[in-house]
């Protein structure tokens, strides 16, 4: 098992084998789609179409590679309900294959009030805990997530996702209405709840695979998401 900082060219390859493969997968898709936040985006991302077993281990490979490149310790992973549940389990295995194991717990959006009862499902949460889930929109999954481990006693640490959409998060505002706020969710899980964000590719490096896709049809769609970025990005 091979942990610590990899080179900057390392992680480059890396995020651009990666979005490869999610191009390859239909996972990430070119279009027109409304986001959560309102806004119509060039490009979607669905983590739920890595929908069988190969493409679930290559994108728990890819986690894992990029969390053991990264450098940042932790003591367990926590899979937030519902994609994070088999993107943490499937990272947990990978990582125990590679020489890492650690415990792995998730929670339900319902609370059980029979057998073992509760929200929490697998190891205590205790010590650094390392949140595993697909992107970071507005943030407001992750702080239910860091709630709930604080709730239990234990650390929320960092957080690994799969891409960084590197645009600007939305707050509610009292009137219900939303408002642009001058960071991302990353920067924000950063710099105000000092949290280390591990990801395997970012907007950036998108934009660097459709810089490079001029002779075939993905290229038509970097004028879009190239205008996307500079109208919301961070």
């Amino acid at each position: 098992m091979v942990t610590g900082q990899a080179s900057s060219a390392e992680m480059q390859a890396l995020a651009q084998e990666f979005v490869q493969f999610a191009v390859d997968s239909g996972v990430l898709r070119f279009g027109e789609f409304k986001t959560k936040a309102g806004r119509m985006s060039p490009y979607f991302f669905n983590a739920g179409l890595f929908d069988d077993g190969a493409k679930l281990s290559r994108l728990a490979q890819f986690y894992a590679k990029a969390l053991l490149a990264s450098g940042i310790e932790f003591d367990m992973i926590f899979g937030p309900a519902y994609k994070g549940i088999p993107l943490g389990a499937a990272v947990a295995v990978e990582l125990a294959r590679l020489g890492k194991n650690v415990p792995f717990a998730y929670n339900r959006k319902e609370a059980k009030d029979h057998g073992e009862g509760g929200s929490l499902v697998g190891a205590p949460l205790k010590g650094r805990v390392l949140i595993v889930d697909d992107v970071m929109s507005a943030g407001t999954a992750a702080r239910e997530s860091i709630a709930l481990i604080k709730a239990a006693g234990a650390t929320p640490h960092a957080i690994a996702i799969a891409l960084d959409r590197q645009e600007m998060a939305t707050e509610k505002q009292a009137d219900g209405s939303v408002k642009d706020v001058p960071h991302s969710a990353v920067q924000y899980v950063r710099g105000t709840l000092s949290m280390d964000v591990c990801c395997i590719a970012q907007l950036s490096d998108l934009l660097a695979y459709l810089s490079r896709q001029s002779g075939n049809d993905l290229g038509q769609h970097l004028p879009k998401v190239q205008a996307y970025r500079d109208r919301y990005g961070v």
